[in-house]
């Protein structure tokens, strides 16, 4: 897939990663990722990621399904800054191109974030588009996304949706933001697709609970890829009758609509 050859350019490759990082359980990995995906990433000698022990850990098991192109210790791992991993870098005020240098010299690089497919709720995109300014091609791999697996298994509108991240962790201003998404979900029709880091997913889930109106729709996505994976879908009223909960050890994806 490489080549030392500076007469062209290298392309971009969007490595997709498993959804189980940071879970107690993992889902074998040709069960969750294409063999496809999992044989043009063990192709490339050169990365760029989000932490390079997780990396590592990741093309560890690709290398127990399919060899890589050299040592585990050989290959390139550059890590992206750690203020664009605090403050993401989507906003386009972090320039890449210097992270693309083996690219130009002919060299393919990898781009993996910790779950999921970078630059989609992950950092990436700036990466992506220093090589798109830099004339390198990017090749998106197949793989799972978590937002449309969420999305998917909702019940919700999947013709009108937008992700809209985290919302704010300070109580009153949490509730103030989910009513404003919550108002612009039932005028508009549009699903609001949220996150949080799995320790307060009972926290937003109460919150949640607490501030939306009993008919809209509510619906949560936990553990997708792996054997425990577990969908929730329902009013808000549905959701007090019924008691469902979320796990504050499994990264989770909420979805609300009507």
């Amino acid at each position: 897939m490489s080549s030392n050859s500076s007469s062209r350019l290298g392309k971009l490759y969007l490595v997709p990663a498993p959804l189980d990082f940071g879970c107690a359980q993992q889902s074998p990995l040709d069960q969750s990722m294409p063999m496809a995906t999992l044989s043009a990433a063990a192709c490339l000698q050169y990365w760029i990621c989000e932490n390079a022990k997780s990396t590592r850990a990741y093309l560890k098991r690709i290398a127990e399904i399919t060899p890589l192109t050299g040592p585990l210790q050989s290959l390139d791992l550059q890590e992206l800054p750690r203020a664009v991993h605090k403050k993401g870098d989507h906003h386009g005020e972090f320039d890449a191109r210097h992270l693309l240098q083996a690219a130009l010299a002919g060299h393919d690089i990898g781009l993996v974030s910790e779950a999921g497919m970078p630059a989609v709720a992950d950092p990436g995109s700036s990466v992506v588009r220093a090589a798109h300014d830099l004339g390198i091609e990017v090749v998106a791999l197949v793989g799972p996304v978590s937002l449309l697996l969420a999305l998917a298994g909702s019940g919700l509108n999947g013709q009108n949706f937008a992700f809209v991240g985290y919302v704010p962790a300070t109580p009153s201003e949490r509730a103030q933001r989910i009513k404003e998404l919550e108002n612009h979900a039932l005028k508009t029709g549009q699903t609001q697709i949220l996150i949080e880091t799995p320790y307060r997913n009972q926290g937003l889930l109460q919150t949640l609970l607490q501030t939306l109106q009993p008919t809209t729709r509510l619906a949560s996505a936990s553990g997708l890829t792996l054997s425990s994976a577990c969908h929730h879908s329902g009013t808000v009223t549905q959701w007090k009758q019924k008691a469902w909960t979320v796990d504050n050890k499994i990264p989770t994806v909420f979805c609300m609509g009507r």
